[in-house]
């Protein structure tokens, strides 16, 4: 083949090759443009969420403390994050946290058993409170009453077992700034004496995302404190207004004057960390439970306007 033959077999093969070229660098363009676009409405979206949290916070009769977290993009709002309030149950995830790092150090087995003593019932949520005195309950199975049912009895049992002072080390080790464990559920005797549990929006959130992210322990250990912390029964606050088919993975708190609800909501368009702290002058719950399901909504939402 002449060279002037080769040259221009080497023309026309390259003419394909030229128009891909330029069909790729107009599909990235447009890919460029429509994710830019994306970019500005989930910006403003965001805002238009922070600017709500803000308003409702400073409307909110009572103390709220909150953490909001677009855990994709890793934007934050928050209000008071760092007020310590009552933690009532919440206090129950740092404890199944405790639990199952002394189970990884081999200081015992999660099917272990625990003897129930009739000090260790409290009044309020769960049915252990109904059982035998003297009946045996595998730790493992303690842990499930008392994240999904909030059983106060059960996590009675558990802090008994391990103690208080070793429960507060595991806290501190786990890195949490102000959350602690100074008294038994529902032990009103010592509350009146000012004996009081307390943590905040800013522990709460940072617990919940070393979980979501794997960075509790392992991977396998992060992923079974969510999926017990997905069978929450108690559903009145943060997935109250959400689709049926919402995964939460979240943990209630309720005593008198004070209302909580904390978890990771799973969407299509991304996930996100919902804390929600409050310290109320009500008579009732309601009015607080419908504030937090109110914010809870308002943040799922946001993944539909981008």
């Amino acid at each position: 083949m002449s060279k002037r033959n080769k040259i221009l077999l080497t023309m026309v093969m390259a003419i394909p090759l030229v128009f891909a070229g330029i069909f790729l660098y107009d599909t990235c363009r447009e890919s460029i443009e429509k994710n830019s676009e994306v970019m500005q409405a989930r910006k403003a979206s965001w805002a238009k969420l922070k600017e709500y949290v803000k308003k409702a916070t400073k409307g909110y009769n009572g103390r709220a403390a909150i953490v909001i977290k677009d855990l994709d993009m890793n934007w934050q709002i928050d209000e008071n994050r760092d007020m310590p309030i009552p933690s009532a149950s919440l206090v129950k995830i740092p404890v199944m946290m405790a639990y199952f790092a002394a189970a990884e150090e081999s200081k015992f087995r999660l099917s272990d058993t625990i003897v129930l003593k009739q000090s260790d019932k409290a009044d309020g949520s769960g049915q252990l409170k109904n059982a035998r005195t003297g009946s045996r309950y595998k730790i493992e199975d303690l842990l499930y009453a008392m994240i999904t049912e909030s059983d106060n009895t059960a996590a009675n049992m558990l802090i008994d077992r391990m103690g208080i002072d070793e429960l507060n080390r595991y806290f501190s080790k786990f890195g949490l700034k102000h959350t602690n464990l100074s008294r038994k559920m529902m032990d009103f005797r010592l509350r009146k004496r000012g004996v009081e549990n307390y943590t905040t929006a800013a522990d709460m959130a940072y617990l919940l995302e070393k979980l979501y992210r794997g960075r509790f322990l392992n991977a396998r250990v992060s992923k079974r404190c969510l999926e017990l912390l997905a069978e929450q029964k108690v559903n009145d606050r943060i997935p109250k207004k959400l689709p049926a088919d919402t995964t939460v993975a979240h943990k209630t708190g309720l005593e008198n004057g004070v209302c909580h609800d904390v978890g990771i909501v799973y969407t299509d368009k991304g996930d996100f960390l919902i804390c929600v702290l409050t310290k109320h002058g009500y008579s009732t719950a309601r009015l607080t439970k419908r504030f937090i399901s109110r914010l809870s909504l308002l943040t799922y939402n946001y993944y539909g306007g981008f």
